[in-house]
């Protein structure tokens, strides 16, 4: 016992033991009901002090990993439960510093290139959905509306009330405290919030022009992760979207390795790209998100997750003991805008315009020698000397942006700012790029 425990610990701080005790546990190396050994007897063998052993055990104590029962010893339990923590990452993107006019840090769609839903809910409205708790959570006609757009087949599909619930709900299906996990650098912030409340160890991916790079995700796969998360179109920040040939390059570097691919289109169909997926190559080890809020609306609240059949199907489980499904009525609504030409040619305008205001813009910033990047999507990412005083300076002119640091998995070099580029109105693209200019070579 102490023996397998030294061997698996490379990391001797407390946070380091807790993750590698946690690791053998998922493993199943060391079963539930297992007696842990001694305080002392595990600091003597790591040559550490008794206190950071005692700190890594009460931290897998508050996770649900281990439980100590007084003078009969601490013993491990089955399974892993969330830490405490919460969404510091999200609340620094979120927080407003005051009334601003002009908000530009939401990473939201703009309203006004949004499909009108009224016509579509009159149609909606004369059916009957509600007739039972009893009924299967995915609408058969919107189920085969997603088969048909999906990306590769998947094994099984299911609907949950938007992308962060569907990663929220895959992410508690696959991985666990200690858990390692590849992540792109820079990355989405409610995602880095996420994998720190459930204790997971974050290996953060360099990219390039053409989505995460190969050499970093071969080093990464020598710390033995169980999953990588990719944002496959328009990341956010970035704007990046993979290519079919890196997903392939991909794919042949994970194949046989275990890892589940955990894949976010969260642009969907406001992004240029066509849809890439590592599922064509890998589909027993990818599961695929696809969020509608961008593209249709918000509060529709829809995303649906298809893939591995028993990730899939673990997800649709669990919501059985909560929402049960999601809305019957919004799900509808989704079939009807997903075949209607209409709505087509609202997300058609609407991609035309949000590229028009991207390219706009950094051409506007590239005049006035401000870097940035945004290749698809709504957002840019912007280089700026020092991201405090470039908010304050926005800030004082009416003008919202992001903190560049929530999104960093790993420290990046410079500073950044995100903006949502697809909320500047056409007529405001001179002066915006004028104030951001100024803000970032302050």
């Amino acid at each position: 016992m102490l023996e397998l425990i030294a061997a698996a610990v490379d990391d001797r701080s407390a946070r380091g033991i807790a993750g590698a005790v946690s690791r053998l546990v998922s493993a199943g190396s060391l079963p539930g009901g297992t007696r842990l050994p001694t305080v002392r007897e595990l600091a003597a063998i790591l040559g550490t002090s008794p206190t950071t052993v005692s700190q890594a055990w009460r931290t897998l104590a508050r996770a649900g990993v281990i439980v100590p029962r007084g003078r009969a010893g601490t013993f491990v339990l089955e399974g892993a439960a969330p830490t405490v923590g919460g969404a510091r990452r999200y609340r620094r993107v979120t927080r407003s510093p005051g009334r601003i006019g002009r908000d530009y840090s939401t990473g939201t769609p703009d309203p006004a290139l949004l499909p009108d839903l009224a016509p579509v809910l009159a149609r909606i409205a004369r059916g009957n959905l509600t007739t039972s708790y009893l009924d299967d959570p995915v609408l058969p006609g919107l189920e085969s509306a997603l088969r048909a757009r999906w990306p590769f087949s998947p094994e099984a599909i299911t609907v949950v009330d938007g992308a962060m619930d569907a990663l929220d709900r895959v992410t508690g299906a696959l991985v666990g405290y200690g858990s390692r996990v590849m992540v792109e650098n820079p990355c989405f912030p409610p995602l880095l919030d996420l994998l720190e409340l459930v204790g997971a160890e974050v290996v953060a991916l360099p990219s390039d022009a053409a989505g995460v790079r190969p050499d970093a995700v071969r080093e990464a796969l020598a710390t033995r992760p169980v999953a990588l998360y990719l944002q496959p179109r328009a990341q956010n920040p970035t704007g990046v979207s993979m290519t079919e040939h890196r997903a392939r390059e991909l794919a042949e570097l994970l194949a046989g390795t275990g890892v589940t691919v955990i894949e976010d289109d969260h642009a969907g169909d406001v992004a240029l790209a066509a849809p890439v997926s590592l599922g064509r190559h890998l589909p027993a080890s990818c599961v695929h998100i696809r969020s509608f809020s961008k593209s249709h609306g918000p509060d529709l609240r829809l995303a649906a997750v298809g893939g591995v059949a028993a990730t899939v199907e673990a997800v649709a489980t669990r919501r059985l003991l909560g929402p049960g499904w999601s809305s019957r009525l919004l799900q509808a609504v989704l079939a009807e805008l997903l075949e209607d030409p209409a709505t087509e040619r609202t997300l058609a305008d609407a991609r035309a315009r949000y590229c028009a205001r991207r390219e706009r813009m950094l051409d506007a910033l590239d005049a006035r020698g401000v870097r940035a990047v945004g290749a698809d999507g709504i957002n840019l990412w912007i280089d700026v000397a020092d991201e405090q005083v470039a908010l304050v300076a926005l800030a004082a002119r009416g003008i919202g942006a992001a903190p560049g640091t929530p999104f960093e998995a790993a420290p990046l070099d410079g500073d950044h700012l995100r903006v949502t580029v697809g909320l500047v109105a056409d007529e405001l693209i001179e002066a915006t790029a004028d104030a951001l200019a100024d803000a970032a070579q302050v």
